[in-house]
């Protein structure tokens, strides 16, 4: 398929005309025109590009590219590696922050709760990007720990009471802790999202609301993977995703 032709299909599906974003949705650095090998992964590293190039990609999909509002806008260091490696290939980079996020088939959220059994009921924060609902069946927060562990392969760091009953939660994936008080107004047990700061510990204790961070990239695998199998699918194009490891 067409290089733009993806990038207009993707930028249509994932509507990212209806966020306001830290970076640019969509295709962030132009390569060849003809797209036969897709790699998708969760971060535009030197090490996903390079696994890409292996796997013979024409182009990469990720959730983290680059651009990012507020960074150095030089194209130096480690920017200009990335970047020289991919025109030097000719290799597309299609990124999708956000909407990626909140898609609601696609998206990280809906994903992560679909893998964890949440039953969603609404969403809330700006531009709706965070999710509530219930659990299948209440279970105290050191078995809900223990089922992220096991599905996510990756120890949450858990602030709460280990024998409290978690019917109610609220989550977003990567780093949302700044979210945490928006959680706490929407009456639930527990809020996962994959990074914590200082201050949450604080909220969480006083609050007695339960925080779980979960891992920024490990909460982040699902929607870029379920992105590029449908692209395959949907075109007939080759798809692999690439998971370089993050403890983060």
């Amino acid at each position: 398929m067409h290089r733009n032709e993806l990038e207009s299909y993707l930028n249509q599906l994932l509507d990212i005309s209806h966020f306001h974003d830290y970076c640019p949705n969509g295709l962030q650095v132009e390569g060849r025109d003809q797209i036969h090998v897709l790699i998708s992964g969760v971060t535009a590293s030197l090490d996903l590009l390079q696994a890409a190039i292996a796997a013979d990609a024409d182009a990469v999909l990720v959730h983290h590219g680059y651009f990012w509002r507020g960074e150095d806008l030089r194209i130096t260091g480690m920017k200009s590696r990335r970047i020289a490696l991919l025109l030097n290939r000719e290799i597309n980079l299609y990124a999708y922050h956000l909407p990626l996020d909140s898609h609601p088939q696609f998206g990280n959220n809906a994903l992560l709760g679909q893998k964890l059994g949440f039953v969603e009921t609404g969403r809330f924060g700006g531009q709706d990007i965070m999710m509530r609902g219930g659990l299948g069946d209440a279970m105290t927060l050191d078995a809900l720990r223990e089922k992220i562990a096991q599905t996510l392969s990756r120890q949450p760091m858990v602030i709460g009471d280990p024998g409290k009953i978690i019917r109610r939660i609220a989550w977003c994936t990567g780093g949302a802790q700044d979210y945490f008080d928006a959680a706490i107004q929407q009456d639930v047990d527990a809020y996962i999202t994959g990074e914590i700061s200082e201050h949450n510990v604080h909220a969480a204790r006083e609050s007695g609301i339960a925080f779980i961070a979960a891992g920024h990239h490990a909460t982040e695998r699902y929607g870029v993977q379920a992105l590029g199998d449908h692209i395959a699918q949907q075109f007939g194009i080759r798809h692999q995703f690439i998971d370089i490891e993050n403890p983060v």
